[in-house]
């Protein structure tokens, strides 16, 4: 079969705030050596854990998970006012690793609270950033999953109601649930900026020029990325007839490639630059190997490392690079 092809998306992978969690957790190591405990995955990454865990870090669901004393990294997701309590009630050390846009959410969850504005969180259930962002503001949050309940729900003043959203959702969706709100509250307060995060619009405006072009597309990253799973999303919403997330390339099928010419490839903001390359090669032992690359934006956002830990690596004269992309 001639002419097959692959568009690889850019921006994919890395964003500066997984990062900077990512190195976090191993400059601890270096410093601190093992074991370091880490709350929670650090990103939703199996490749990015599994890497972590063979140098000594051992991720657990719970602080009270932790020895006491021990150290704790908190992941990129954020967690809620009520986990440092139970992290200080154990004398255990902490790293706050949060994404400081999922900060600036815990920010203006914080400051609606003071003013006694009630807050509609735009996301998915059960995931750590809702839950991080939801425990800032206790007894003043309704999650809102989706348009249809959005007619059901009940606030104490209308003229007092705000929303905010989880960082890694679909732009499109987030939209049209805000459009939604709108209707429903008319008063309702916006944020000060846009919660959604800058690496996740940028993947999903590159994916939405490169799936119409695209017979498949196949999207690198972990099921419990919710930007990984959005982006298989945006990608059938805006016309490849096939697309699908994997791990690794291993887990890529023969048979998704029947009478394909054209294959777009990108990746999650948690997954590191390797895992996209070696799905690059598979596809070129299997005909693909001319790649175009699609740029729909240039990123420069840096994040400094933890405080905490700048601090402790500058004493024990251990390298780091000061602001990470």
């Amino acid at each position: 079969m001639t002419n097959r092809k692959v568009l690889l998306a850019a921006p994919r992978g890395y964003c500066a705030g997984v990062d900077r969690a990512v190195v976090t957790v191993e400059k601890a190591l270096d410093l601190y050596g093992a074991p370091v405990y880490v709350r929670k995955q650090i990103v939703h990454n199996k490749h990015v854990v599994a890497t972590l865990e063979a140098r000594g870090a051992i991720f657990v669901d719970e602080t009270d998970e932790v020895p006491e004393g021990a150290l704790v990294v908190f992941s990129a997701h954020g967690v809620s006012p009520l986990v440092h309590e139970e992290a200080a009630q154990r004398n255990l050390r902490t790293i706050d690793a949060t994404c400081p846009l999922v900060t600036k959410v815990h920010h203006e969850a914080r400051r609606f609270v003071a003013e006694d504005v009630e807050i509609l969180l735009i996301g998915h259930e059960g995931h750590e950033e809702v839950e991080g962002t939801a425990g800032e503001a206790l007894g003043m949050v309704q999650l809102v999953d989706g348009v249809e309940h959005i007619k059901d729900i009940r606030v104490k003043d209308e003229s007092k109601v705000a929303w905010l959203s989880q960082t890694t959702l679909s732009v499109d969706e987030t939209l049209a649930t805000v459009a939604a709100l709108k209707e429903r509250f008319p008063n309702i307060i916006d944020p000060p900026s846009d919660d959604i995060c800058y690496a996740t619009q940028n993947r999903q405006e590159v994916i939405k020029q490169i799936a119409p072009l695209s017979d498949l597309v196949i999207v690198v990253g972990s099921t419990n990325s919710s930007n990984s799973v959005r982006l298989v999303e945006v990608a059938k919403e805006y016309g490849t007839p096939n697309a699908y997330l994997v791990d690794f390339a291993s887990e890529a099928k023969e048979e998704w490639l029947l009478g394909v010419k054209t294959i777009g490839v990108t990746s999650g903001a948690s997954v590191p630059e390797i895992l996209v390359k070696d799905l690059l090669l598979w596809l070129a032992a299997r005909g693909f190997e001319d790649v175009e690359t699609v740029t729909a934006s240039e990123e420069t956002l840096l994040f400094s490392l933890p405080a905490e830990l700048r601090k402790d690596l500058k004493a024990a004269g251990i390298p780091y690079v000061e602001h990470i992309k």
